[in-house]
């Protein structure tokens, strides 16, 4: 399976469509200028970068509240910034309070919904209101499980949230997540989606998304590495991410998916060290120890590679409800183990703070194994509090 990202248009025409929800908003690319016509002077608009990129808002990639006079500079704005794709909405006043976060993942397990009364760009800050749950794709428990969510509970909700799945798994969805999901007394919003597909699923859809609607944010020449942790995701059905930020960083990153994984992130960052943070990825989806394995290598030879003075390496990531600790760690420690001397010799430290089943076990042999060849930080359980292990492992860099 290769998960692909779509437009944000795409999606949003997919969900509008089944769900029966109107939709006005507009494509446009840099082959295919706006037409003014389509464009009513008397409502306000946002103009957006369309191209699977994340935290576009913090990114100054939306513009809001944009008049039908002043769209046209906006997408030159963004141009200028080195984007082709764009997508223009109608602006749609709301209150903070309406805004929610959901997330639909496909993983081994079923699919993985994330939900919070909290939505918009500063979720990952609020990772206490995230909630989970598991759903399984079979249709009437899927019902069940998705309108149990509050928001959901009146009865024109509860046919969106039984849709919501039957959509997902009809147009072969890897992730959806809406954010904010705009909830008001009258109507329902999905202000912002970030999608993906299985690619392999094509065929099947319909044309309901082909290949023209594929976006990839990353511009630059990927590294051997980053191509080789795509195949590896094509091949398996777990997911795994790699992203180099800057490949001669001090810091690096190997952390286990979900809302935990961003909150390290930007844990460094919120530290001063953002400059230093060499990568972005994640693996999840209860990957096996080979995959593990092969993730880490990778990584590990980013660490290597990178011409930084002093380096550190981050193992870390929530309390998983389903990835086994122990089997995990046994991929980790291997690829440490084949690469143990040139991380001694670069005097590399590990850091590692982790939470799952059979973690007792995994942690133990982590620590043995770090402590042997002298490449222990730190090892510690979820007891330690989620960011206090970025906390650490930049004392020493």
């Amino acid at each position: 399976m290769a998960r692909k990202k779509i437009s944000e248009y795409r999606a949003k025409q997919i969900l509008t469509k089944a769900l029966e929800l109107p939709y006005e908003g507009v494509c446009v690319d840099a082959d295919h200028l706006l037409q003014h016509e389509s464009i009513d002077s008397n409502k306000l608009y946002v103009v957006k970068v369309d191209e699977g990129v994340k935290k576009r808002m913090k990114q100054g990639l939306v513009l809001l509240k944009q008049t039908a006079k002043e769209i046209p500079q906006a997408i030159v704005s963004l141009q200028q910034k080195g984007y082709t794709h764009f997508i223009i909405e109608q602006f749609i006043p709301h209150e903070k309070t309406e805004e929610k976060y959901l997330s639909l993942s496909l993983t081994r397990e079923g699919i993985v919904v994330l939900y919070s009364d909290k939505g918009g760009i500063d979720v990952e800050e609020k990772q206490e209101t995230i909630k989970k749950i598991v759903i399984s794709n079979d249709k009437e428990k899927s019902r069940s499980d998705l309108s149990s969510i509050a928001w959901f509970r009146d009865d024109k909700r509860k046919e969106i949230a039984a849709k919501l799945i039957e959509i997902f798994n009809k147009y072969h969805f890897t992730l959806l997540e809406i954010n904010p999901l705009v909830i008001t007394k009258d109507s329902i919003y999905f202000l912002d989606i970030a999608a993906e597909v299985d690619n392999a699923a094509e065929f099947f859809v319909d044309a309901a998304w082909k290949d023209e609607d594929y976006r990839e944010s990353d511009r630059r020449t990927k590294t051997e590495e980053e191509e080789a942790i795509e195949k590896l995701s094509q091949k398996s059905q777990a997911s795994f991410k790699l992203e180099v930020l800057n490949a001669d960083g001090s810091v690096f990153m190997l952390l286990s998916g979900g809302g935990a994984s961003i909150v390290l992130a930007d844990e460094v960052y919120n530290v001063g060290h953002g400059k230093e943070l060499a990568n972005y990825g994640e693996y999840s989806g209860n990957p096996n120890a080979e995959e593990v394995y092969l993730y880490t290598k990778n990584l590990i030879s980013l660490l290597l590679k990178s011409k930084a003075q002093k380096k550190v390496l981050i193992i870390a990531g929530g309390v998983a409800n389903f990835t086994d600790v122990r089997l995990t760690f046994a991929g980790i420690i291997k690829a440490l183990d084949a690469e143990k001397d040139a991380l001694r010799d670069q005097n590399i430290k590990v850091f590692v703070r982790r939470g799952g089943p059979h973690q007792k076990e995994g942690l133990a042999n982590m620590q043995n194994f770090l402590q042997k060849e002298a490449l222990l930080g730190n090892v510690s359980g979820p007891e330690m509090p989620l960011q206090e292990i970025v906390t650490l492992a930049l004392k020493t860099i």
